[in-house]
């Protein structure tokens, strides 16, 4: 199966799933052209860019609301705080402060971000 995200404004609106006979079991990015002319053909107008999954290509799969960055040829998702930044590498968002671990006990260890902080606010889980 193939998906494939429907473009507008730079924003994944839909994702919607294509079955590889569609184009003949072809890997992307050969896929594409011929996934974008079936769902064209079946009423579904727009721009549509194929996705991963795996995030085998384009970095990361499609979601609603995520951001299709043409230039660099890549999905993101929205920004979590304002405070991240984002890795240029593996397009994913990081903060600014990475997550202590503490190393006697890491599996009871709970942090959340605190962005009036800008820092990781350990949280107890027995709350």
């Amino acid at each position: 199966m193939a998906h494939f995200a429907k473009i507008e404004n730079e924003i994944v609106t839909n994702v919607i799933v294509v079955n590889n006979e569609v184009f003949d079991n072809l890997d992307f990015p050969e896929s594409e052209k011929p996934g974008q002319d079936f769902i064209q053909s079946i009423g579904f107008d727009g721009d549509w860019k194929q996705t991963s999954y795996n995030g085998n290509f384009r970095a990361n799969y499609a979601g609603i609301g995520h951001t299709y960055d043409e230039e660099r040829d890549v999905f993101i998702s929205p920004k979590p705080f304002e405070s991240w930044l984002l890795n240029e590498e593996n397009y994913q968002w990081y903060p600014p402060t990475p997550m202590p671990i503490i190393e006697d006990n890491p599996n009871q260890n709970y942090y959340l971000w605190n962005e009036a902080l800008l820092d990781w606010q350990l949280i107890d889980p027995s709350i």
